[in-house]
Formats: structure tokens, sequence, C-alpha cells
């Protein structure tokens, strides 16, 4: 039975995946485990309350474990009391089944992220920013964009910034006078530190890199390197009374710079990482776009499990606010005309 098919009242006895298991203590010093259940359908929470020692060895976040456990219904979400847990031989895991994917496979996303670094028409722009990517390709294919938040699956990084271009390019339509080759370059460079702040796909957590700088802090230091290795900053061998001479690379620097400037600035807002807030357009637009589509993913991940006429459960990276689930949406249709067909029937 996968998570997604789970219902409250059920007995589940099966694999799942930790992603995330944590011992606590109650007030009476007895210790318990707080655990986050996984497969390829969705993620449940749960809790074993009693202890034994064995489970140290077998609850290793990361690890796939059978467990045997009774679901019920806390705080308007579903969760699992453990009953017992035994160990599983990793080597003969499928672990496709336990991974949750992107809405898109890797071959079409590999495709649409080169179509969109090629379609940067600024030559500075568009070479600063592939060669970004090429250094962390690889990774940047398969990450997920984060452990738990948002997008938190294989290629959820990518898929991330690509839904981001996507919402990019109709903003840009909308406000011509946003540059679209900077607000491309930085959707899909702004979150390129992942791929160092955490650990891979299985048992994601933060690395040591990621709990002392931080994505931003990575993904910038990444970029100056690069622009520095690509030349984008030559223009500082020169004087500053020479420097007008060589527009160039001037125009070099500046597109390294205000690249810099959106990655420093995606989240916004100190208390959220950024250590500037956006201070041009494009930097504002890549910024309000990172927010907005990672709340559209919290969102998605919430109503799963919630029927039609009912409420999510506290979202706290939603300013701790409940979201109801209309019922005149149950059938998941979108009313009206879509943006193609409306633009049709104005022509």
């Amino acid at each position: 039975m996968n998570i997604a098919e789970i219902n409250a009242g059920e007995r589940v006895m099966g694999q799942f995946l930790l992603a995330d298991a944590k011992k606590g203590v109650k007030d009476n010093g007895a210790v318990y485990w707080t655990l986050s259940l996984q497969d390829s359908s969705g993620v449940l929470d749960a809790k074993k309350w009693d202890y034994n020692p064995e489970d140290d060895a077998i609850l290793v976040k990361g690890n796939v474990v059978y467990i045997d456990g009774e679901v019920l219904r806390y705080r308007n979400a579903l969760q699992m009391k453990v009953r017992s847990c035994e160990s599983v031989d990793q080597d003969k895991v499928e672990w496709s089944r336990f991974i949750s994917c992107a809405p898109m496979s890797g071959e079409i996303m590999k495709k649409k992220l080169d179509y969109t670094l090629d379609h940067i028409a600024d030559e500075d722009v568009r070479v600063l920013a592939k060669a970004m990517v090429d250094h962390f390709l690889e990774d940047f294919l398969v990450y997920p964009a984060a452990v738990r938040n948002h997008h938190d699956y294989l290629g959820g990084l990518l898929f991330h910034s690509l839904t981001m271009a996507d919402v990019a390019l109709n903003i840009c339509r909308v406000y011509p006078n946003v540059n679209r080759d900077l607000v491309l370059a930085g959707v899909i460079i702004h979150d390129l530190g992942k791929t160092v702040e955490l650990s891979g796909i299985r048992g994601t957590a933060y690395t040591l890199e990621g709990k002392l700088l931080g994505h931003i802090s990575i993904g910038h230091a990444e970029l100056r390197a690069t622009a520095k290795r690509l030349g984008y900053f030559a223009i500082d061998d020169y004087p500053v009374e020479e420097q007008s001479k060589y527009p160039a690379l001037q125009k070099k620097k500046e597109v390294a710079v205000l690249l810099e400037h959106i990655i420093l600035s995606h989240h916004n807002v100190p208390e959220f990482g950024s250590p500037v807030r956006p201070a041009t357009r494009e930097a504002f637009v890549v910024a309000a776009i990172d927010d907005l589509d990672a709340k559209m993913n919290i969102l998605d991940k919430a109503y799963r499990s919630v029927e039609p006429g009912g409420l999510t459960v506290k979202l706290w990276n939603m300013d701790d606010r409940y979201f109801y689930k209309p019922t005149f949406l149950a059938d998941g249709k979108n009313p009206g005309l879509t943006l193609e067909e409306f633009e049709k029937d104005l022509d």
C-alpha cells in the first residue's frame, strides 16, 4: 500500500524510507521516536512511543525499514503510531519505490534547460549562466530543492527552476521593461548552491557547508569565481580613470554583479537568508517568482491529504495559516479558459 492510499483507522505493514528519524524525551524521561516515512507517493509522519535500544541500529535516516503500525488522524493530518520495526537489506531495496520524482522526465527537463539557456539573447549573460550550470550540471539534474519544504523530490531543484522560467517568460511579456535575459539566467542559477548545501536524494540532509554557509553564499562564491575565471572582472585591471575606454569590459563586470545580486537577494529579506534585498527590477522579479513557486508547491502538498471542504494543517512556512480546500473544485478541473484559449479568442 502506498502512502497516498492510506486512510485513518487502518493498520499498515510494509517498507518505508526513513526521510527523517529523531529521538525525543518525554517529561517523564521516556525516550520516543519521531519519524518521517516516505515512498514515491508521499510522506507520512509517525511516532514510535515504545523505545527499544535495538531500534538505534534500525531507525537510521536514509534507510528503508519494515514498519508495522496504526494510522490515525492528528491535527487534521494522518499520523502513524508505529508498533514495531525491522531492518531491511539495503542492497536489495528497489529505490524507485521510495523516492518521488519531478512530474516531468529528466530527459525532457534537460532539453528544456538547454533550450532556455540557448535562448538567452545576450552573449555575456548566456555564457556566464551556462558556465554556472555546467559546473553543477550532474547534481542539478537530480537534486531536490529542499530537505522537506518544497520540491523535495528527485529532480525537484531543476523542476523548480524551470517552472520559475515559465513564469518569468510571462511576466517579462507583460512587463517589457524587465530584462528577460537577466531574469531567465537568474531563475536558472539562483539555487545552484543547493547542490552543495544538501547531501543528495537519499535521506536528504544539510551538509556541513549547508549548515554553516547556506546555498546563497555558496552560489554567490561560485558565480564570483566563475566570472573571474572567464574574464568578467578584467576591467578591474585598468585604472579607474581609464575604464571608460573599455565599455565592453565594463558591461561584462556589470552583468556579473547583477547576477550576483540576484543570487544574494532572491530570499528577499535578511531573516530568510538574503544578505541584501532586491535592488533591481530583475532581482525583485526573481525573488517574487521564487517565493510564489515555493509556496504553490507547499500548498499542493498540503492539499493532497485534505478532503474538499476541509482545512489543511497549520502551515508554519505560510505564516502559520490553515488553508481551505473548496468543494466546487473537487473534480480538479480549472474553470474557464486557459491562457492559450483566452489569447486565441482575442485574435
